[in-house]
Parts: structure tokens; sequence; C-alpha cells
């Protein structure tokens, strides 16, 4: 399961940011997302972690369908 920013509807964003507003705090909206992920070999793994020290994000390999 990964869980990437969700996409809320403007009554959604609303009550969310009464939370926000209530609770004193920022609040991070997630989807979960149904996918699994690849089981890469050592050499793959390495390319995937390198190329994510140079973006400076986070890469999930994920099985295709």
């Amino acid at each position: 399961m990964l869980y990437p920013l969700a996409t809320l509807e403007s009554e959604k964003l609303d009550a969310i940011q009464a939370l926000e507003k209530d609770i004193g705090s920022p609040v991070v909206a997630l989807a979960g997302v149904d996918t699994d992920t690849a089981a890469l070999p050592e050499d793959q793994l390495k390319k995937l972690q390198e190329l994510e020290e140079e973006l400076g994000v986070v890469l999930v390999a994920v099985r295709p369908n």
C-alpha cells in the first residue's frame, strides 16, 4: 500500500482546514493506493537509491499489473 497526497473536493478541504485551525497544526491528507512493491536485485536497487539521492525524492519500484 502506498499513500500519495489525496485529491480533495472543496468540502473535504474545508473540513481539513477547519480541523487544522481547531488543533493548531497542519494536517496532510493521504490516499491509499493498493499496490505491491517490486523485489529488485541489488544492482537495480542501487540504481534506484542513487537516483533518489540525486533527485532528493523517495522512489518506490512497484510490480507491473
